[in-house]
Protein backbone atom coordinates (compact mmCIF):
# COMPACT_ATOMS: atom_id res chain seq x y z
CA UNK A 1 0.00 0.00 0.00
CA UNK A 2 1.04 3.49 -1.10
CA UNK A 3 1.19 6.07 1.74
CA UNK A 4 -0.07 9.41 1.03
CA UNK A 5 2.90 11.90 3.45
CA UNK A 6 3.41 15.65 3.82
CA UNK A 7 5.05 18.45 5.44
CA UNK A 8 3.70 21.92 6.69
CA UNK A 9 5.00 24.67 5.45
CA UNK A 10 4.74 28.28 4.91
CA UNK A 11 2.33 30.10 2.49
CA UNK A 12 5.28 31.85 0.65
CA UNK A 13 6.12 29.37 -1.53
CA UNK A 14 4.79 25.71 -0.27
CA UNK A 15 5.38 23.95 -4.06
CA UNK A 16 8.81 24.50 -3.51
CA UNK A 17 8.86 23.73 0.11
CA UNK A 18 7.58 20.49 -0.72
CA UNK A 19 9.70 19.86 -3.67
CA UNK A 20 12.55 19.54 -1.27
CA UNK A 21 11.56 15.95 0.10
CA UNK A 22 9.85 15.68 -2.22
CA UNK A 23 5.86 15.64 -0.61
CA UNK A 24 3.02 14.97 -2.04
CA UNK A 25 0.62 16.96 -0.18
CA UNK A 26 1.17 20.32 2.17
CA UNK A 27 -0.55 22.00 4.84
CA UNK A 28 -0.26 25.78 4.81
CA UNK A 29 -2.13 28.56 6.75
CA UNK A 30 -3.50 31.83 4.75
CA UNK A 31 -2.87 33.91 7.37
CA UNK A 32 -2.06 34.40 11.23
CA UNK A 33 -3.11 31.60 12.99
CA UNK A 34 -3.35 33.61 16.26
CA UNK A 35 -5.69 36.92 14.55
CA UNK A 36 -9.21 37.39 13.77
CA UNK A 37 -7.83 39.18 10.47
CA UNK A 38 -9.55 38.00 7.37
CA UNK A 39 -7.14 35.36 5.63
CA UNK A 40 -4.38 37.05 2.62
CA UNK A 41 -2.28 34.61 1.11
CA UNK A 42 1.21 35.95 0.60
CA UNK A 43 2.00 33.92 -2.82
CA UNK A 44 2.76 35.75 -5.36
CA UNK A 45 -0.21 35.70 -7.67
CA UNK A 46 -2.90 34.79 -4.97
CA UNK A 47 -5.13 32.07 -4.43
CA UNK A 48 -5.49 31.17 -8.54
CA UNK A 49 -1.49 31.17 -8.82
CA UNK A 50 -0.98 28.72 -6.58
CA UNK A 51 -3.97 26.35 -7.41
CA UNK A 52 -2.30 26.79 -10.87
CA UNK A 53 1.31 25.93 -9.42
CA UNK A 54 0.29 22.97 -7.52
CA UNK A 55 -1.90 21.51 -9.82
CA UNK A 56 0.73 21.24 -12.26
CA UNK A 57 3.34 20.04 -9.46
CA UNK A 58 0.76 17.31 -8.50
CA UNK A 59 0.53 18.77 -5.15
CA UNK A 60 -2.10 18.23 -2.91
CA UNK A 61 -3.06 21.31 -0.31
CA UNK A 62 -4.79 21.38 3.18
CA UNK A 63 -5.46 24.81 4.96
CA UNK A 64 -5.08 24.69 8.77
CA UNK A 65 -7.52 27.54 9.94
CA UNK A 66 -6.82 29.64 12.94
CA UNK A 67 -6.30 28.79 16.34
CA UNK A 68 -8.64 31.78 17.21
CA UNK A 69 -11.65 30.06 16.20
CA UNK A 70 -14.25 28.49 18.41
CA UNK A 71 -17.57 27.74 16.99
CA UNK A 72 -18.57 26.35 20.17
CA UNK A 73 -18.64 29.31 22.21
CA UNK A 74 -21.01 30.77 23.85
CA UNK A 75 -20.18 34.12 23.82
CA UNK A 76 -21.50 36.24 20.63
CA UNK A 77 -18.04 38.16 20.28
CA UNK A 78 -16.10 34.60 20.08
CA UNK A 79 -18.58 32.51 18.44
CA UNK A 80 -19.71 35.10 15.68
CA UNK A 81 -16.38 36.02 14.85
CA UNK A 82 -15.27 32.78 14.63
CA UNK A 83 -18.32 31.65 12.14
CA UNK A 84 -17.38 34.43 9.94
CA UNK A 85 -13.39 33.61 9.97
CA UNK A 86 -13.57 30.07 8.64
CA UNK A 87 -15.97 30.98 5.97
CA UNK A 88 -13.47 33.39 4.96
CA UNK A 89 -11.00 30.29 4.92
CA UNK A 90 -13.13 28.21 3.60
CA UNK A 91 -13.76 30.39 0.90
CA UNK A 92 -10.47 31.22 -0.04
CA UNK A 93 -9.16 27.32 0.69
CA UNK A 94 -12.11 26.32 -2.38
CA UNK A 95 -10.12 29.53 -4.51
CA UNK A 96 -6.65 28.20 -4.61
CA UNK A 97 -7.92 24.10 -4.61
CA UNK A 98 -7.67 22.88 -1.13
CA UNK A 99 -8.76 19.40 -0.42
CA UNK A 100 -9.78 20.96 3.01
CA UNK A 101 -9.43 23.19 5.61
CA UNK A 102 -8.92 21.68 9.31
CA UNK A 103 -10.21 23.31 12.14
CA UNK A 104 -9.75 23.09 16.25
CA UNK A 105 -12.96 21.14 18.07
CA UNK A 106 -13.44 24.48 20.32
CA UNK A 107 -14.60 24.76 23.82
CA UNK A 108 -17.15 26.12 26.46
CA UNK A 109 -16.61 27.50 29.99
CA UNK A 110 -17.21 25.77 33.01
CA UNK A 111 -20.32 27.32 33.90
CA UNK A 112 -21.79 26.55 30.52
CA UNK A 113 -23.97 23.41 29.65
CA UNK A 114 -21.37 21.61 27.26
CA UNK A 115 -24.46 20.34 25.11
CA UNK A 116 -24.68 24.24 24.17
CA UNK A 117 -21.36 24.24 22.40
CA UNK A 118 -22.53 21.14 20.81
CA UNK A 119 -25.79 22.89 19.30
CA UNK A 120 -23.69 26.00 18.23
CA UNK A 121 -21.53 23.52 16.29
CA UNK A 122 -25.00 22.30 14.31
CA UNK A 123 -25.36 25.75 14.12
CA UNK A 124 -22.44 26.50 12.31
CA UNK A 125 -22.01 23.88 10.34
CA UNK A 126 -25.27 24.41 9.20
CA UNK A 127 -25.07 27.70 8.06
CA UNK A 128 -21.75 27.49 6.38
CA UNK A 129 -21.07 27.84 3.23
CA UNK A 130 -18.40 24.81 2.68
CA UNK A 131 -17.23 24.85 -1.32
CA UNK A 132 -13.97 23.42 0.44
CA UNK A 133 -14.68 20.54 3.22
CA UNK A 134 -14.11 20.76 6.77
CA UNK A 135 -12.11 18.69 8.81
CA UNK A 136 -12.63 18.78 12.79
CA UNK A 137 -9.48 18.03 14.57
CA UNK A 138 -9.48 16.27 17.85
CA UNK A 139 -7.29 18.88 20.61
CA UNK A 140 -5.26 17.93 23.33
CA UNK A 141 -6.76 20.36 26.60
CA UNK A 142 -9.32 21.77 28.19
CA UNK A 143 -11.73 20.34 30.62
CA UNK A 144 -14.67 21.41 28.48
CA UNK A 145 -13.53 20.61 25.01
CA UNK A 146 -15.56 19.75 21.89
CA UNK A 147 -13.37 17.31 20.56
CA UNK A 148 -10.93 16.59 23.62
CA UNK A 149 -12.38 13.12 24.61
CA UNK A 150 -14.20 10.53 22.43
CA UNK A 151 -17.22 10.55 23.99
CA UNK A 152 -17.37 14.44 23.61
CA UNK A 153 -16.50 14.04 19.80
CA UNK A 154 -19.61 11.03 19.40
CA UNK A 155 -21.33 13.70 21.53
CA UNK A 156 -20.29 16.64 18.85
CA UNK A 157 -20.63 14.19 15.52
CA UNK A 158 -24.91 13.17 16.62
CA UNK A 159 -24.86 16.99 17.08
CA UNK A 160 -23.42 17.85 13.52
CA UNK A 161 -24.85 15.07 11.99
CA UNK A 162 -28.53 16.69 11.24
CA UNK A 163 -26.18 19.74 9.68
CA UNK A 164 -27.43 20.46 5.48
CA UNK A 165 -23.70 19.89 4.72
CA UNK A 166 -22.79 17.67 6.93
CA UNK A 167 -21.58 15.29 4.03
CA UNK A 168 -19.07 18.04 3.57
CA UNK A 169 -17.69 17.35 7.49
CA UNK A 170 -14.91 15.32 8.08
CA UNK A 171 -12.40 14.46 10.71
CA UNK A 172 -8.59 15.08 11.65
CA UNK A 173 -7.18 12.47 13.80
CA UNK A 174 -3.40 14.46 15.43
CA UNK A 175 -1.50 11.75 17.22
CA UNK A 176 0.05 14.30 19.91
CA UNK A 177 -3.32 15.64 20.81
CA UNK A 178 -4.61 12.22 21.52
CA UNK A 179 -1.93 11.35 24.05
CA UNK A 180 -2.28 14.57 25.60
CA UNK A 181 -5.72 14.10 25.82
CA UNK A 182 -5.09 10.83 27.94
CA UNK A 183 -6.92 8.65 25.25
CA UNK A 184 -5.26 5.17 24.89
CA UNK A 185 -3.65 5.50 21.25
CA UNK A 186 -3.66 1.41 21.16
CA UNK A 187 -6.76 0.68 18.93
CA UNK A 188 -7.67 4.73 18.74
CA UNK A 189 -8.03 4.03 14.96
CA UNK A 190 -10.84 1.94 15.02
CA UNK A 191 -12.21 3.60 18.08
CA UNK A 192 -12.18 7.23 15.91
CA UNK A 193 -14.06 5.27 12.88
CA UNK A 194 -16.57 3.54 15.48
CA UNK A 195 -17.76 6.99 16.26
CA UNK A 196 -17.40 9.49 13.09
CA UNK A 197 -17.06 6.60 9.95
CA UNK A 198 -13.87 8.16 8.67
CA UNK A 199 -10.84 9.59 9.60
CA UNK A 200 -9.84 12.18 6.40
CA UNK A 201 -6.68 12.94 7.56
CA UNK A 202 -3.48 12.32 10.16
CA UNK A 203 -1.81 14.96 12.20
CA UNK A 204 1.41 12.95 12.25
CA UNK A 205 3.47 14.27 15.55
CA UNK A 206 4.92 12.81 18.77
CA UNK A 207 4.54 14.84 21.89
CA UNK A 208 7.33 16.46 24.24
CA UNK A 209 4.98 15.78 27.51
CA UNK A 210 3.53 12.83 29.03
CA UNK A 211 0.29 10.87 28.02
CA UNK A 212 -2.95 12.79 29.71
CA UNK A 213 -0.74 15.87 30.35
CA UNK A 214 -2.82 18.21 28.13
CA UNK A 215 -0.10 20.09 26.66
CA UNK A 216 -0.05 20.65 22.90
CA UNK A 217 3.94 19.96 22.13
CA UNK A 218 4.82 18.60 19.39
CA UNK A 219 8.16 16.89 18.95
CA UNK A 220 10.12 15.26 16.20
CA UNK A 221 9.11 11.35 15.35
CA UNK A 222 11.03 9.23 17.84
CA UNK A 223 12.25 12.11 19.71
CA UNK A 224 9.08 12.44 22.36
CA UNK A 225 7.32 10.39 24.60
CA UNK A 226 5.03 8.56 22.46
CA UNK A 227 5.95 4.63 21.16
CA UNK A 228 7.24 5.09 18.25
CA UNK A 229 5.67 2.11 16.67
CA UNK A 230 2.54 3.20 17.66
CA UNK A 231 2.74 6.08 15.77
CA UNK A 232 3.26 3.69 12.82
CA UNK A 233 0.58 1.24 13.55
CA UNK A 234 -2.14 4.88 13.38
CA UNK A 235 -0.87 5.76 10.35
CA UNK A 236 -0.97 2.04 8.73
CA UNK A 237 -4.32 1.71 10.45
CA UNK A 238 -5.89 4.65 9.42
CA UNK A 239 -4.83 4.29 5.72
CA UNK A 240 -5.46 8.46 4.89
CA UNK A 241 -3.18 11.26 3.91
CA UNK A 242 -0.88 12.30 6.74
CA UNK A 243 0.51 15.23 7.38
CA UNK A 244 3.69 15.79 9.78
CA UNK A 245 3.91 18.70 12.49
CA UNK A 246 7.00 18.68 14.08
CA UNK A 247 8.89 21.14 14.70
CA UNK A 248 12.12 22.89 12.78
CA UNK A 249 13.11 23.32 9.65
CA UNK A 250 11.22 21.69 6.43
CA UNK A 251 14.14 19.24 5.57
CA UNK A 252 13.72 18.71 9.77
CA UNK A 253 10.11 17.41 8.77
CA UNK A 254 11.45 16.25 5.56
CA UNK A 255 13.82 13.64 7.97
CA UNK A 256 10.58 13.02 10.14
CA UNK A 257 8.91 11.99 6.57
CA UNK A 258 11.51 9.99 5.84
CA UNK A 259 11.55 8.24 9.04
CA UNK A 260 8.04 6.99 9.23
CA UNK A 261 8.57 6.07 5.48
CA UNK A 262 11.47 3.65 5.99
CA UNK A 263 8.87 2.15 8.62
CA UNK A 264 6.08 1.89 7.07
Amino acid sequence: MTFELGISVDQSDPINDASICPAPIVQLQIGDPRSWKAPELGYEGGPQALRRAAEEAGVGIYVHAPFVINLASTNNRIRIPSRKLLQQHVSMAADLGARAVIVHGGHVTAKDDPQIGFENWFKAVDGLRLDCPILIENTAGGSHAMARHLDSIARLWEAISAASDFDQVGFCLDTCHAHASGEELDGIVDRVRAITGRIDLVHLNDSRDAAGSGADRHARLGQGQIDPEMLVEIVRQAAAPTILETPGSVQDQCEDMAWISRRL
